[in-house]
């Protein structure tokens, strides 16, 4: 009886039983902390890269857009989606993150602008509509740091000021 009452008021194992039943819950925080902190850095990787893609198509030859449409699947719209995808309009290097797969991920659309901002004279004179401006949007899945995550995410931006095309 002496015996047992001296196990139970025995404290030298304690501290190595709290950290047992805590380790768990730290390790979580700490991948978790990881896992968000990639997140934001690839929501931040696609909305640069449908930035530049917008500034590059803006550049375009206005000769590339005519009467305010994107032709699909022409040069000017597949240079588009590599921009954003690579960095690149011919598509050479690496893909700017893992799950960005394919090239359709990415939309390039065109609105005519007639407002005073733009217009319809000058260089747009062939655009009774107004002047063309770009909106380059793109929606890629989220690949998670460590292989496994709370469902399936998506990451989606859109170039937050249109660009006026005034060609090259």
């Amino acid at each position: 009886m002496k015996r047992l009452a001296r196990l139970i008021a025995d404290r030298s194992g304690s501290a190595a039983v709290e950290m047992a039943l805590s380790f768990p819950i730290l390790l979580v925080l700490i991948f978790g902390a990881f896992d968000v902190g990639n997140y934001f850095l690839a929501e931040h990787v696609v909305a640069k890269a449908v930035r530049d893609a917008s500034r590059y198509a803006a550049r375009l030859p206005l000769a590339d857009y005519p009467s305010c449409t994107v032709p699909s699947g022409g040069v000017a719209e597949q240079q588009t989606q590599r921009i954003a995808r690579f960095g690149d309009p011919t598509g050479a290097g690496d893909q700017r993150l893992a799950g960005w797969t394919s090239d359709t991920m990415t939309t390039v659309t065109i609105a005519c602008d007639n407002s005073s901002s733009y217009g319809t004279g000058g260089i747009y004179t062939d655009f009774p509509n107004g002047a063309p401006a770009i909106t380059v949007t793109a929606t890629v899945p989220y690949s998670p740091l460590f292989g496994f995550g709370l469902g399936t995410l998506s990451l989606s931006a859109s170039s937050d000021a249109q660009a006026a095309v005034i060609g090259t």
